[in-house]
């Protein structure tokens, strides 16, 4: 066995046991006595443990940005997203144990950071991507970086319990994940799929524009067509939804400006009423005090009159 394949080896034996072990739990005699050498093979091709791990973590780590940054060449912006999640879940699909590395904190000596530097890595590349929609779009291209964050977090942790998971298949699973990412939880779409072009990558064909094999082309133009279609219909309904929304909003904003002058003018007639009321029953106090009063001026007019009329009457013995 020639040095490059040794070092290859040691690798690969090296690799499996970061995967099912980690770092702290691997050791170098486990990986000579796997190899079938003595340690000081392990220390001449790496050093020690740290240098065959920092060259495992750097190795996935590649691969796996090299993979996600080619899915990100594609045209349009939810066919890179579809791109982007399956060459993720492809990752995790055929290197599980290269994805079980990452995802674990790297060791310190390794220099290559933690699996949070590996989707920082990752967001940067997704972030140009989201600033052209956003400035296309009329939004803050600088709100991207924050959005590609949750974005490929979201992604990253999707893979992480599919790695387990394995259900359902990568395809619907991409599909669930961009269903999410691209409509909204206000938008989902009841049975999500994959747009033609990203069909077409996982066939092995080109993009458009690039040789393919005549095989099915005609077949493949035709989904992306039909895609594409779907995609128009898509967004012209979700603007259609968003338009009959604010509609129901306005209507519903008049209707309880509407109410709310209901309201006001039943209170102001129900305060005039109570005013009346209070008018009504303030002329009928004055009314009965009036008629008290005359009543108390009449019954002493009479005792008056009556006080004459019995000195009149009085015999005149008892008068002397």
């Amino acid at each position: 066995m020639t040095g490059k394949e040794r070092r290859e080896q040691l690798v690969r034996i090296s690799r499996t046991l970061f995967a099912e072990k980690g770092f702290d739990g691997t050791s170098i005699e486990e990986i000579a006595a796997k190899a079938k050498v003595s340690k000081p093979v392990v220390y001449e091709h790496f050093g020690g443990k740290e240098g065959v791990y920092a060259v495992v973590v750097d190795r996935e780590m590649q691969r796996l940005l090299s993979l996600v940054a080619g899915a990100l060449n594609a045209g349009h912006p939810r066919v890179r997203l579809e791109r982007a999640a399956l060459a993720l879940l492809q990752y995790v699909e055929e290197s599980s144990e290269g994805f079980r590395i990452l995802v674990r904190d790297s060791h310190a000596a390794s220099g290559t950071g933690t699996f949070a530097s590996l989707i920082s890595d990752i967001a940067s590349q997704v972030e140009d991507v989201l600033a052209d929609q956003f400035a296309e779009r009329g939004y803050t291209p600088t709100l991207a970086p924050m959005y590609a964050q949750m974005l490929v977090g979201m992604v990253a942790l999707t893979g992480q319990w599919w790695l387990d998971a394995r259900r359902p298949d990568r395809e619907e699973v991409a599909a669930h994940l961009v269903n999410l990412a691209w409509n909204g939880l206000t938008g989902l779409e009841p049975r999500p799929g994959l747009t033609a072009a990203s069909v077409r990558a996982r066939a092995g064909l080109p993009p458009p524009g690039e040789p393919a094999p005549r095989a099915g082309e005609k077949e493949l133009k035709e989904l992306e067509k039909a895609r594409e279609k779907e995609l128009k219909d898509l967004e012209k309904a979700r603007e259609k939804e968003l338009r009959e929304l604010e509609k129901a909003r306005e209507k519903e904003l008049k209707e309880l400006e509407r109410q709310r002058a209901r309201e006001q003018r039943e209170h102001e007639k129900l305060a005039k009423e109570q005013e009346k009321q209070r008018a009504r029953e303030q002329r009928e106090q004055e009314r009965l005090a009036r008629e008290q009063e005359r009543a108390r001026q009449r019954d002493e007019r009479l005792r008056e009159q009556a006080g004459p009329r019995e000195a009149a009457n009085v015999p005149g013995d008892q008068q002397g």
